[in-house]
């Protein structure tokens, strides 16, 4: 793994996110300056991708969920459970030849599961996305985060934040392969609720964009069987290509929006991983429903 020599960018010149904007080529290079930062958050899950051919202003962008015709043998998938019925054969991005040849395929931005494919109703980690009503409420996001990282950091568990190179921020729990996505889900949306019953007129857990009412949006949907969310380092299909950044939490007060860092400033972040260890800040998710399960009881963790 990580060995494998890198397939060639063809067009590399080939200018996807507008006219004057990054190029094929620096989208590879911006993969590859992260590979070392980013692959542990890719490897042995489940992928899906948006494929831009025409660069993100033309008419051909489109998801893809399942291995396409023309993926090489040495792209490793996973045949994984649909929730509908039958299995999907989904790639998997293990090393950086991988990398390298998905934005040869104007594939951007990459999403995951929140599972690995060896397990894929057991996951690893848990996703608060906070999604602002207006996109210029930044600073209301950034407050929200925290307010999730008081809630889960009361029931023992570990929060880390990232920009979404979008409008706002997920807070990623990292947690032990233990309990089922529905019980995570379910856990994930008791949390939320808890957090916005704590603001209800900042904060809101209503899926439907006309009951936000300009609050910022705890969106714990995301926790469910096969849902995706962002890969840490990824590049948004956004003008100027901004990169869904992991930052340290100490950093949010310095940060003016979600898409602070693009493809040709993101070297500035070199040899900067907040999220240094992730894995090892894995907690029991057992442990954290059964505190939220008392403190449902008794009254809000503080």
């Amino acid at each position: 793994m990580g060995t494998r020599t890198l397939p060639e960018v063809h067009h590399a010149d080939k200018e996807l996110f507008g006219p004057g904007g990054p190029t094929k080529g620096e989208l590879a290079d911006h993969c590859l300056r992260v590979a070392a930062r980013m692959l542990p958050h890719l490897r042995d899950r489940p992928l899906a991708v948006q494929r831009w051919p025409e660069g993100i202003e033309g008419d051909g962008g489109f998801f893809v969920k399942n291995r396409w015709a023309g993926t090489p043998d040495w792209v490793p998938s996973a045949s994984v459970p649909r929730e509908s019925g039958g299995r999907a054969d989904m790639l998997l991005c293990q090393d950086r030849a991988t990398l390298v040849w998905l934005c040869g395929q104007d594939a951007f931005p990459l999403h995951t599961w929140m599972s690995r494919a060896d397990l894929p109703r057991t996951p690893d980690r848990i996703v608060f996305d906070l999604d602002p009503s207006r996109a210029e409420d930044f600073a209301g996001v950034c407050a929200a985060a925290r307010d999730v990282r008081e809630e889960v950091e009361a029931l023992g568990l570990a929060a880390f934040v990232m920009t979404t190179g979008s409008r706002g921020l997920h807070v990623v729990c990292p947690i032990r392969r233990r309990a089922d996505c529905d019980e995570v889900k379910a856990f994930a949306r008791t949390v939320a609720e808890r957090v916005a019953a704590r603001r209800p007129k900042e904060l809101t857990t209503a899926v439907r964009k006309e009951k936000r009412r300009g609050r910022v949006f705890i969106d714990y949907l995301r926790n469910g069987y096969a849902q995706l969310a962002v890969a840490p380092y990824s590049v948004r299909a956004r003008p100027g290509a901004p990169v869904a950044a992991p930052v340290g939490w100490d950093e949010l007060d310095g940060l003016g929006s979600a898409g602070r860092w693009t493809v040709r400033d993101f070297a500035e972040r070199d040899g900067v991983d907040p999220w240094q260890g992730f894995r090892r800040y894995a907690r029991s998710p057992e442990a954290a429903i059964s505190r939220l399960g008392k403190a449902e009881q008794g009254g809000a963790p503080r």
